[in-house]
């Protein structure tokens, strides 16, 4: 009888190891297919950068685009970005900040896909997208798993949205579902739609056009309450390389309540590349 009880036991740790492994395995896929859709979204021929493209633009956004993008340089709108950094779990209290290792295919207004790796003392790793969030530790146990719905969708809407402002900036050109207006001197608001969602990111610059700061209300439930509603989001940009005729910041740092005394900076990122797929064809 003890015999038997133990093997129904094997049986039984057996069968949900098999389904971690076989789930693992469809995220994998997923991921990899989220991925490749987003990639192939790179325009082949894009048009070339011209100052005359935002000369109806406030003042601000004319001067960050010809800060961002040199003339003659093609406008490609997706990226793959590499990066390493410091990423938290905790709170503004224990920040408990980790190394973390991430991958990102990014291609306003359509996705992203976010990889991240944490390799601390109990791994976590997993992906973000505008359709999901899945983190697991050691590599196959899940502990967050969510995303296919409204509310999901609308936060991730606004974080891929404001990374296009520095990342892809070719992306957030005046066009059909992309806005610019004034702010201040220093300030302009860029509002992007698709599929019936919009979001509205402000980017701050100095004199030069260099975007110092990003920040926009993001629908969220990063409160005590857990309740989605739209609070503060933003960070600061440093680091500016050249890459392929754009300048983009290396460096960001960014996290919920930007512009309070709860603003709490979870996400330190060192970018250690930036390419923009399909761009040898």
């Amino acid at each position: 009888m003890l015999m038997k009880l133990i093997y129904v036991l094997l049986a039984l740790v057996a069968l949900l190891l098999a389904s971690l492994l076989i789930l693992r395995l469809l995220d994998w896929r997923a991921d990899q297919s989220e991925w490749q859709k987003l990639t192939s979204l790179q325009p082949a021929n894009p048009e070339q950068y011209d100052p005359s493209m935002v000369a109806n633009l406030p003042e601000p956004a004319r001067r960050f685009f010809n800060f961002s993008i040199a003339p003659g340089t093609p406008l490609y709108t997706v990226a793959e970005i590499d990066m390493g950094g410091q990423f938290s779990l905790g709170s503004l209290e224990k920040p408990d900040y980790q190394a973390m290792q991430a991958y990102q295919v990014l291609a306003a207004p359509h996705g992203f896909v976010w990889r991240l790796k944490l390799p601390g003392l109990v791994p976590v790793s997993g992906s973000d997208s505008a359709r999901w969030t899945r983190f697991r530790i050691l590599g196959f146990i899940p502990v967050a798993r969510m995303g296919g719905e409204s509310d999901h969708s609308r936060s991730a809407y606004g974080r891929y949205v404001a990374e296009a402002v520095f990342w892809t900036p070719a992306a957030i050109l005046p066009r059909a579902g992309v806005t610019w207006e004034e702010i201040d001197e220093n300030t302009a608001r860029v509002t992007m739609t698709h599929e019936k969602i919009s979001q509205a990111v402000d980017v701050t610059v100095n004199a030069e056009g260099q975007p110092v700061e990003v920040s926009f209300k993001r629908w969220s439930n990063a409160n005590p309450e857990k309740i989605h509603r739209l609070q503060s989001f933003g960070g600061y940009l440093s680091d500016f390389r050249i890459v392929q005729g754009f300048k983009l910041p290396f460096s960001i740092e960014a996290g919920n309540m930007f512009g309070t005394n709860e603003y709490f900076p979870f996400y330190k990122a060192k970018v250690s590349s930036i390419r923009f797929p399909g761009a040898d064809r």
